[in-house]
């Protein structure tokens, strides 16, 4: 195998440290037709490991807010753009509308930190801090998880699962089911198409609303292509890559809906001819202000997200999350501890 596809954020540290991933450095700085400068700065955090680039996205996503246009409508409200009025719609919907939820996301203990992440950001919290060290029992992390849980017990739909994933969440809210959801941009053509969605011609899309912090969605590459380290025709393999990462297929892959990572591509009306110009609109302002993970950058993310994703459940079930995430620190310390011996 000469080239592989891969998870940055999922197995990008561990590929990395086992030696899988070739070091691209020089190959994506040798071509100024190509254009390492053209990608958005997320992506390739994400693809950069101990100062070496090791991938080139392919595939991006940000977090963005779904939302039922005929129901904010009806009720005489505007596009949140803050948290503070994100919450006030959910209530006033949830109100007005029996049997609607105000708002739907992730649940799940690991599947919802993806998404509860863009909130942690935009209170001003990260998973860890400048030095490596835990950080989910900040003031700003506590306040993120009491706010993403309260919004679900308070105003989601009643008798929430705490085992959701994207499948389910997104199908209460492309069924009718609620007003707003959080989620991936990449997967909006589950909720525009009408023949998975009843409410395909209802929907809108918007920024992430802002939190103390701002609007810090996560900007992420799900997917990058590598090198194999222990490749024989790492030559050939590059100049594949670079024609399969070029602006030129960038752009034909964008035009088919797999949102890529070059800026130019986003700027190219042809690179948005196929979205939905709301959604475009608000891709361009995640892309700026976006945090380039949205998970915790380490080798075993599944653990971390278990710990990391247990207050999340704490809030949404009543618990005191300021308590699971006391409890969530010292749990993930001592995780981090652990990876470094």
């Amino acid at each position: 195998m000469d080239v592989m596809m891969y998870r940055p954020l999922q197995e990008g540290k561990a590929f990395a440290k086992n030696g899988y991933l070739a070091d691209l450095t020089k190959n994506v700085s040798s071509d100024s037709g190509w254009d390492w400068k053209d990608y958005q700065e997320g992506p390739v955090k994400a693809t950069t490991v101990d100062g070496k680039v090791v991938g080139v996205p392919i595939i991006t996503e940000r977090e963005v807010l779904y939302y039922r246009k005929d129901l904010l409508q009806a009720a005489g409200l505007q596009v949140p753009k803050t948290m503070d009025e994100l919450e006030a719609a959910a209530k006033a919907i949830k109100a007005s509308s029996p049997g609607t939820a105000g708002f739907v996301a992730r649940t799940g203990k690991s599947t919802a930190v993806t998404q509860f992440s863009s909130f942690l950001y935009s209170f001003g919290g990260d998973f860890m801090d400048s030095s490596g060290k835990a950080s989910v029992n900040t003031d700003a992390a506590k306040k993120a998880y009491a706010y993403y849980g309260g919004l679900i017990r308070n105003y989601g739909p009643a008798n929430v699962s705490t085992d959701m994933s994207w499948p389910e969440a997104m199908a209460i809210f492309t069924q009718g089911g609620a007003a707003f959801y959080t989620e991936a941009d990449s997967l909006y053509k589950n909720a525009t198409d009408p023949a998975k969605s009843k409410v395909a011609d209802k929907v809108g899309f918007a920024a992430l609303p802002a939190g103390p912090a701002g609007s810090k969605p996560y900007n992420i590459p799900s997917w990058a292509l590598g090198v194999n380290q222990n490749s024989s025709n790492q030559e050939n393999a590059w100049k594949f890559i670079q024609w399969a990462t070029s602006k030129e297929r960038t752009l034909e892959a964008q035009k088919a809906g797999v949102p890529g990572p070059r800026t130019s591509v986003w700027s190219n009306p042809d690179g948005t001819s196929t979205y939905p110009k709301d959604l475009a609109d608000a891709i361009a302002t995640s892309a700026k202000n976006g945090v380039g993970h949205d998970r915790p950058e380490v080798v075993t993310v599944g653990k971390a997200r278990e710990i990391v994703g247990a207050p999340i459940v704490a809030s949404i079930t009543g618990a005191d999350p300021a308590a699971a995430a006391n409890d969530a620190q010292t749990a993930f310390q001592t995780f981090l501890d652990s990876e470094k011996k």
